[in-house]
């Protein structure tokens, strides 16, 4: 294999390339050793901006100590609400140097979810993106009795802002140098009293049943899990990583940030979530993570652009990906490859495959990380016949992070992998829930000892939810959520995920949700992709003037039939969708119906649409 794919050019090791036993500690052990080397860029007004590890030591420092300058003291909580910027890590690490707590908030969530966030966590300070993330504060700080300082990254179009809570963070800065100079060593030595046993983080839930729940990480749970990383994903300075996923989802917080400042991986900060495609191809990073809907949208923007490729370009690809896929087939089942394929590959890769690689950016990477969502076996084969290991690696909020991973040399697509080294995975005798235990999984729930005593075992295991398989080889497969399982009318069990996922591959399908319980049969709420629907619609000359009227065209319809037809065959006939309906509202991060991660709320889509579920039954 590694003469096929890009090998991964480092041995997992659990040697320390990092000391210090909390966040903070790790992070200044770094600045002092890595001085120079390049930490962070990010891209604005079309340059990209580095920053040194002195440089980042520098702000961090400023922050800190303009953070003590207003008040603010080791275990207080302070909440970041923005986009993923640099200035997020910056204000990160500066709360965490002072033995402060930080918690992040969704830029998408509304004002009152604001509101619960920072009054279920005490926040005293809140950090803003902007001024669109300043008026949600603003509407809300009256009812936060605690709150005493709202913190502004960027202060354009706030220049006139005359308020005594708001300040801007190149202000704050300028606090922090006054305070330095009077008082040098004041937060060195709240680094110093940081305790690994400390909380160092809140990561709430995504709330799909009920309110967000605040998990509780301690800086021993972090470092602990981070040196871990190591074990299953090793990089190192030479490696460029791409950050755009939410730094208040676990999976960026630690697979991305604190993973890099532990292992010193350059952090690229997108310009913004519209501009991640572009960003990523100038990067072109050499070690990529990214949740299932990214790797969805690569795929079909190649399959979007080669109907529009030359007859030449389409038969090169056709060609290529053909051989790619023969020689994923031998590597997956573990049989070798023969001289003559090889040297078919290499022509392959030379002729098209490389060529899609680069229109993607990943032509650099060593492998290719997917988790946070389950992912179509088909996505995970298509990438490997580009010739790129895609490794799928599973956890949650409360394991931080990853508690399963898949290693380069065993790949199982429709797998989770193997139990991380790190930690402890079973599968119950009794329930087939998949359960973790380890010094990684959280310390419970901030305000909900009762929640948190509910989610462990007797004898300590975290109960994850998710229910699953374990085979000869000890991989790990998730078959569904306990809760969404199906049983059918007939009482046939059905795995939704399943089906949702191949839907999913095609497309022309964001997300989809699939009906049956207690149900004659299978019915399906689907979103469409609206930049490829409507590139469909306009190709063939499908008139529609809004997004509705697009999901109610006879040609839309015909073409989500065809993917659900596509999807049928796969599945056994108790097992296949009969009817389906588009969802004809275009949903943002905003409305209900979704997570803060763009999810279909399966709950919340069921009781909002229950007419239309019935519809889909009536008559039989």
């Amino acid at each position: 294999m590694s003469n096929l794919w890009d090998q991964n050019r480092l041995q997992a090791t659990t040697e320390i390339v990092m000391p210090g036993e909390t966040v903070p500690a790790v992070f200044w052990n770094a600045v002092a050793k890595r001085g120079q080397g390049v930490f962070m860029r990010q891209k604005k007004l079309g340059i990209w901006r580095a920053w040194t590890w002195e440089d980042t030591g520098v702000a961090v420092r400023e922050i800190g100590h303009g953070l003590l300058a207003i008040g603010f003291d080791a275990g207080q909580c302070a909440s970041i609400l923005s986009n993923t910027v640099i200035e997020w890590v910056l204000a990160d690490l500066a709360v965490l140097s002072c033995g402060g707590v930080s918690s992040g908030i969704y830029p998408t969530d509304a004002a009152s979810q604001v509101h619960y966030l920072c009054a279920d966590s005490a926040t005293t300070v809140l950090f803003v993106e902007d001024d669109e993330q300043l008026d949600k504060a603003l509407e809300v700080r009256g009812e936060l009795p605690l709150l005493r300082k709202i913190v502004v990254f960027d202060m354009e179009g706030l220049r006139g802002l005359d308020d005594p809570m708001v300040i801007g963070l190149a202000a704050l800065r300028q606090l922090g140098r006054e305070h330095l100079a009077q008082h040098p060593t004041a937060l060195q030595d709240h680094v110093a009293d940081v305790k690994p046993d400390d909380l160092a983080m809140l990561v709430y839930t995504s709330g799909t049943t009920g309110k967000p729940k605040g998990a509780m990480h301690t800086h021993a749970g972090i470092v602990y899990t981070t040196r871990g990383y190591n074990q299953v994903a090793l990089q190192d300075e030479r490696d460029e990583r791409i950050c755009f996923l939410p730094l208040c989802h676990i999976a960026e917080r630690l697979g991305g940030e604190y993973h890099a400042i532990y292992t010193g991986a350059k952090l690229n900060f997108v310009e913004n979530p519209e501009t991640v495609p572009e960003n990523v191809r100038e990067i072109a990073p050499t070690l990529f993570l990214a949740v299932p809907r990214v790797w969805e949208k690569f795929y079909s923007g190649v399959m979007i652009g080669l109907k529009e490729a030359s007859t030449l370009q389409q038969a090169a690809y056709a060609w290529g990906i053909g051989v790619g896929a023969k020689i994923a087939d031998k590597v997956l089942a573990g049989q070798p490859v023969g001289v003559a394929l090889k040297a078919q590959f290499m022509l392959a890769r030379w002729l098209a495959l490389n060529n899609v690689r680069k229109l993607i950016g990943i032509h650099r990477a060593r492998f290719l990380l997917t988790g946070a969502a389950p992912i179509s076996p088909d996505l995970v084969r298509w990438y490997l016949a580009l010739g790129l290991p895609m490794l799928e690696v599973w956890g949650m909020t409360e394991t931080c992070g990853a508690s399963t991973y898949t290693p380069l040399e065993r790949i199982k697509p429709g797998m989770i992998g193997l139990a991380c080294p790190y930690n402890g995975v079973r599968i119950d005798p009794q329930t087939g829930e998949i359960q973790v235990k380890g010094p990684n999984v959280f310390k419970g729930y901030l305000n909900q000892p009762e929640k948190a005593a509910e989610t462990f075992t007797d004898d300590g295991w975290l109960r994850t939810g998710d229910v699953g398989l374990v085979d000869s080889d000890q991989f790990f497969r998730i078959t569904d959520r306990m809760k969404d399982i199906i049983i059918t009318a007939g009482g046939k069990n059905v795995t939704p995920s399943e089906i949702e996922n191949e839907l999913k591959f095609s497309p022309y399908i964001t997300d989809a949700v699939v009906i049956g319980d207690k149900r004659p049969y299978l019915t399906v709420i689907v979103m469409i992709d609206l930049e490829n629907v409507e590139k469909y619609a306009q190709d063939h000359d499908v008139p529609f003037s809004n997004y509705a009227s697009l999901t109610h065209a006879a040609e839309v319809q015909a073409l989500i039939q065809n993917e659900l037809d596509r999807v049928n065959r796969k599945f056994a006939r108790v097992e296949q969708v009969k009817k389906f309906w588009l969802l004809d509202t275009q949903l943002t991060a905003e409305d209900e119906e979704l997570t803060p991660t763009m999810k279909l709320k399966r709950k919340l889509v069921q009781q909002k649409y229950a007419a239309r579920i019935d519809a889909m039954y009536a008559g039989g």
